[in-house]
């Protein structure tokens, strides 16, 4: 065997052939240590406080969160707390999204702790005190294909992520699931926080279940991780399937569910190998159930199912009705335990999932795709984030992402909730443009976009009720009468971002 010297002339000779500039001597060659002297553990574990000291955050800087534990997330408070002892202030808050739990980051930005917050949703006080112009600075909005590009691309800079993870090693090999009998809290894929753990400049991992190493599979590499810091609890795995995530027993919302079944049934997309995602709402998780009776009948199986996995998607997936699971944020804790054990169930990233830069990503072969909304208006426009009344309300989601890139998307919404039209002129915020969103459920009738004249053809013949829109908003004006006008300032408290970095929409303030 040669000697180190000799490979090191040969490496050196070899080089200057390419014209490449490399140190000839042999000195230059790093002995190799021997395997007694290694540590035993390269451990990363520090206290909280010890982990941000070591990022080197300074004021002015952009910290990011990812929100797979929803409501039932702990970790962005107890950071930004901890960063207000620590006398930090001008932050830039970059969330994947916010919900009701958040209410203590009002506190926060009133004493200059955070005052710039980037995110796909807000939800509850915060979102409420932020729509009176809590802000000096208008929070963006981006999907999560537009937050996972925007990462990429370095539009959105993250100096430090804290990225909870439901078990981690000593090095920071992380997932959102144990393997261990001292697991705490689980919350299934970590899709949304991919980007950040690649992009930003530090990474710390906070995890409730530090066990031995390697932590394998892992969702997050050691390679992309500084710090970890073990705390009490990241999350409440309870909370995960709260709010707008929900399994629904309201007639109505049954109704919608059968209605879009029947639209997928009878749309042309409903065969062998289709793929499908449904968004968040009760009618539309509930219209998996009505799909499932079909595909039994007609011996129909379904290649993958996209996005936010459902328990609904995990028992079919399990029948043998959908192939795989491509999972970007799992909606309940049968959807997370089975992350852990199905090779079939895949986790990725936001850019995988939905980034409109990216080739490859998953939505680019979506078939169908069903989404809730706020509201539709006569153009088929949609508003997922800012209630009738003016309030945020809600979140973008991957709602724009899924509707451009699907081959059938339709909207499930009802006519009315309570004395407020579903239905109207112009959507009160701009998310999803009616160019690309093709059919329209309501309780009253199924309105299909005029550039689908064979879909609306397709579903005519088999018989469903196809209406036009301006009908559907009439007959809800009919019910209700004219709305009042919103009592919207002058203040922007809210930029909405179209997919390629452009501005959408803006949100003004609502003035009492």
């Amino acid at each position: 065997m040669s000697s180190i010297k000799d490979r090191a002339q040969l490496i050196s000779a070899a080089a200057q052939k390419m014209n490449k500039n490399v140190y000839d001597d042999a000195r230059t060659i790093k002995s190799i240590t021997h395997k007694s002297e290694m540590p035993k553990e390269a451990s990363k574990v520090v206290t909280l406080e010890e982990a941000i000291r070591g990022t080197g955050l300074k004021d002015g800087m952009t910290i990011s969160f990812h929100h797979h534990f929803r409501g039932g997330d702990k970790v962005v408070n107890m950071v930004v707390d901890k960063l207000a002892e620590m006398g930090y202030k001008n932050l830039h808050l970059a969330a994947s999204s916010l919900q009701d739990v958040h209410a203590p980051l009002i506190e926060h930005i009133k004493n200059g702790v955070i005052t710039e917050i980037s995110t796909s949703g807000m939800r509850g006080a915060l979102a409420t005190e932020v729509s009176h112009g809590l802000m000096e600075k208008p929070v963006i909005f981006r999907s999560h294909g537009g937050r996972g590009s925007a990462i990429a691309t370095g539009d959105l800079h993250i100096d430090v992520a804290f990225l909870g993870t439901s078990s981690s090693d000593p090095a920071g090999n992380s997932c959102g699931y144990s393997r261990s009998e001292n697991g705490k809290s689980i919350c299934g894929s970590l899709g949304y926080a991919l980007p950040d753990a690649q992009y930003a400049d530090k990474v710390v991992i906070l995890t409730d279940d530090l066990v031995a190493y390697p932590n394998t599979p892992n969702s997050i590499s050691e390679r992309n991780v500084d710090y970890v810091v073990v705390v009490d609890s990241v999350g409440d795995s309870s909370k995960i399937a709260s709010g707008a995530i929900r399994d629904t027993k309201n007639p109505r919302d049954i109704l919608l569910a059968k209605q879009a079944a029947k639209v997928i049934i009878n749309s042309g997309y409903f065969k062998d190998g289709f793929s499908i995602q449904t968004g968040s709402g009760g009618a539309s998780l509930a219209a998996v159930k009505y799909i499932r009776e079909s595909m039994i009948e007609k011996g129909i199986k379904a290649s993958f199912a996209l996005g936010g996995i459902t328990a609904h998607m995990v028992k079919l997936h399990e029948e043998g009705l959908i192939e795989r699971l491509i999972d970007v944020q799992s909606f309940d804790k049968v959807a997370a335990e089975s992350i852990k054990t199905d090779p079939m169930h895949k986790e990725v990233s936001a850019n995988e999932y939905a980034s409109a830069d990216e080739p490859g990503s998953a939505t680019h072969y979506l078939d169908i795709v069903i989404l809730s909304a706020l509201e539709v208006d006569t153009k088929f426009n949609v508003n997922v984030l800012v209630g009738s009344d003016g309030i945020i309300r809600g979140a973008i989601g991957g709602h724009p992402d899924t509707a451009a890139d699907s081959a059938l998307s339709i909207i499930v919404c009802p006519l009315l909730r309570g004395r407020i039209p579903c239905v109207v002129d112009e959507v009160t915020t701009l998310i999803t443009p009616g160019s690309t969103v093709d059919v329209v459920v309501t309780e009253y009738g199924i309105a299909v976009n005029p550039r689908r004249p064979e879909l609306a053809e397709r579903l005519r013949q088999a018989g469903l009720n196809i209406v036009d829109i301006n009908a559907l908003k009439d007959r809800a004006k009919s019910i209700i009468g004219d709305a009042a006008e919103l009592p919207f300032g002058d203040k922007v408290v809210g930029v909405v971002m179209n997919r390629d970095g452009s501005v959408m929409d803006v949100i003004k303030n609502i003035v009492d």
